[in-house]
């Protein structure tokens, strides 16, 4: 039994024994109720006899009185209680045995049955004669039910006391059954009480001592010397078996690290020369990233001073191109990873729209329709200028000149404030929109630099990509939406 318990899942052991216990406990209950209905059903047949002619009796008693009062005073009542028991006695009389038999109580009931209905008869018969007023016949009649009824009663009487000395053996006989039954259901409920505790001790063993010798083990690993513990056996292929293989996988995995832990410790020496090595490069690299960073600043700086000379010998729009291309350079190096004000990042297009119309003479329409309501929402920076730079570059590089328009558009729309930057360019196929979407393509394999790399920063400010969206049709332009959350605080 312990060996076939032990290859069993914990799940199906507590099943099998909750099912085994059910079914003793529940076989004892039976065993129990079916003796207990027996003796109660051989005790309601030992007495029902009596209770039928006690039964007989009493409605035979009322029979003869409704019948008395009604000869005597010719009353509605008398007559319907006289009606009324002869219907119930005739129910009874069909009950009763009315076949020969060795039987003697049988053959008492034949008598009775015969007597009942000749006393029915006569009844009758004075009953109608009282109707007809026929004095002498229901006289004669009456005096005949009256000697049928007494020996009946005294019939009855003799028959029922022989019949309760009978029952009243066999009653005797049923309760010393009754007694026998409570004795063996005693037993047998503690013999079933036995076997449920060793079923359940039995299976709480299959459990704890594996469980016992994996905690005497995992206190051995935890004492600070893993490499001399030797791997548990498994003797069970349940969940406690599955846990000893892994802990057993566990241990090898820990005098392999240890072992791998030396190795190290015996090269780490070696390594440290490189190391420093290492932090030297690194060093080096911090210095050479700085020193780059200081050729934005002296660019944009370089140009103020520029601006500055062109304003004191009056030449105003050298003035303003070098003003809009330090603006431009300082917005770059200054909120290139800040979130801005949507206001920045228009005023960094309108400059960048105002030194490619200098370069272009004009030739790019640049139209703005903004909700001013919406100037102070927070965005990522340099959001805009990639996508216009990228339509002024693909969009309307084929357009005549002068007829190519960069419109670019903020609204509110839901709980979004949408930028819009669109053209009248050309158009952009459907498989690259597709490719620039799904970011199939690295940014060199496709046009579309900018618009990915906005993309990309705004999949990481947003975590998610649907505030992005590319619309276009053949020769009838491209329009890029970006469509900002208006969060809490975020106007």
């Amino acid at each position: 039994m312990a060996n076939f318990f032990a290859n069993m899942k914990i799940s199906r052991k507590l099943v099998a024994v909750f099912l085994a216990t059910s079914v003793i406990a529940m076989g004892v209950n039976i065993f129990i109720y079916a003796n207990l209905n027996v003796a109660l059903n051989k005790i309601n047949t030992v007495f029902s006899s009596n209770i039928g002619l006690n039964q007989l009796s009493d409605t035979l008693n009322q029979i003869h009185t409704g019948l008395t009062g009604y000869l005597e005073t010719k009353g509605t009542d008398d007559l319907e209680l006289y009606y009324a028991s002869t219907q119930e006695m005739n129910g009874m009389i069909k009950q009763l045995n009315n076949t020969v038999t060795d039987n003697n109580m049988k053959l008492a009931e034949r008598d009775i049955r015969n007597m009942l209905t000749t006393y029915l008869k006569t009844a009758d018969e004075a009953v109608q004669a009282k109707r007809g007023r026929n004095i002498d016949e229901y006289t004669a009649k009456y005096n005949e039910c009256n000697k049928i009824k007494d020996y009946l009663n005294t019939y009855m009487n003799s028959v029922n006391n022989e019949q309760f000395r009978k029952n009243s053996d066999n009653y005797n006989a049923l309760v010393n059954s009754l007694r026998y039954t409570e004795i063996m259901s005693v037993l047998i409920f503690t013999v079933a009480s036995v076997m449920n505790v060793l079923l359940i001790i039995i299976l709480t063993n299959t459990i704890t001592r594996p469980l016992t010798r994996l905690s005497a083990k995992a206190e051995e690993i935890s004492s600070g010397n893993p490499e001399n513990v030797e791997p548990l056996e498994v003797y069970s292929r349940d969940e406690v078996g599955k846990v000893t293989n892994a802990f057993n996988g566990m241990l090898a995995s820990i005098k392999d690290y240890i072992a791998r832990i030396r190795t190290q410790l015996i090269t780490e020496s070696e390594m440290k020369e490189k190391n420093l090595l290492m932090e030297t490069h690194l060093k080096d690299a911090q210095l050479k990233y700085l020193q780059s960073q200081i050729n934005p600043h002296f660019l944009f700086n370089t140009l103020n001073a520029g601006a500055q000379l062109a304003m004191m010998e009056g030449a105003d729009r050298t003035n303003e191109y070098i003003r809009n291309m330090a603006d431009f350079f300082r917005y770059n190096v200054k909120k290139s990873s800040d979130p801005v004000r949507l206001s920045e990042e228009i005023e960094l297009v309108d400059s960048y729209m105002y030194i490619l119309n200098v370069r272009f003479a004009g030739e790019i329409i640049f139209e703005k329709d903004i909700d001013e309501s919406l100037l102070d929402v927070i965005v990522p920076s340099m959001i805009i200028q990639p996508l216009v730079e990228n339509s002024i570059k693909y969009g309307i590089k084929d357009v005549e000149p002068g007829e190519g328009r960069i419109t670019l558009s903020v609204y509110r729309e839901d709980q979004n404030c949408c930028i819009r930057v669109s053209d009248n360019g050309v158009g952009t196929d459907e498989d690259i929109i597709e490719k620039i979407m799904s970011n199939e393509k690295k940014p060199s394999e496709t046009r579309g630099v900018g618009i990915t790399n906005v993309m990309e920063r705004l999949d990481l400010y947003y975590n998610h990509r649907d505030v992005f969206e590319i619309k276009s049709k053949k020769n009838e332009g491209t329009q890029v939406t970006i469509k900002i959350p208006m969060e809490a605080g975020n106007v």
